[in-house]
């Protein structure tokens, strides 16, 4: 009995650890280029049974094109952030374009009324997608930019 009592808590401790390991990594946890260009280079040494020499030449191409996967993708976030701000320009003259037309047709009160409503639809709007944040559905906006 007692060893399987052992065992049995010997397998939940190993399953614990790989679940933490991983979770790890899953909380975005990024490897430098020289933890990808190691890793990499281990995993194809061990894979293809390399000696030193074709380790340290496959090590020099790993590392290049590690470097040019991680240029890309700066290059891409950027001009990912490049059409977001386009974006948010265009939606802001839009909005006054619309407001502009807008006050132009109704009176005064009317006018009021219709920000009034407008600004409650935000207000709506901005407590879902908190709401969707806090389950975990959607992820944080930031706000800062």
């Amino acid at each position: 009995m007692k060893k399987v009592f052992l065992a049995l808590l010997l397998l939940v401790g190993i399953t614990a650890l790989a679940q933490e390991k991983k979770g790890k990594r899953m909380d975005g946890e990024k490897l430098t280029t020289e933890q990808k260009v190691d890793f990499q280079v281990k995993k194809m040494t061990k894979d293809l049974n390399l000696n030193e020499t074709q380790a340290k030449e496959v090590r020099t191409i790993v590392t290049k094109e590690v470097e040019k996967r991680e240029a890309k993708k700066a290059e891409m976030d950027k001009k990912k952030e490049q059409a977001r701000a386009e974006r948010l320009a265009q939606a802001k003259e839009n909005q006054a374009a619309l407001e502009a037309d807008m006050k132009k047709i109704l009176t005064p009160d009317q006018f009021a009324k219709w920000e009034k409503s407008r600004e409650e639809k935000k207000a709506k709007v901005k407590e879902r997608m908190k709401e969707q944040r806090g389950k975990g559905k959607l992820e944080p906006i930031n706000e800062d930019k």
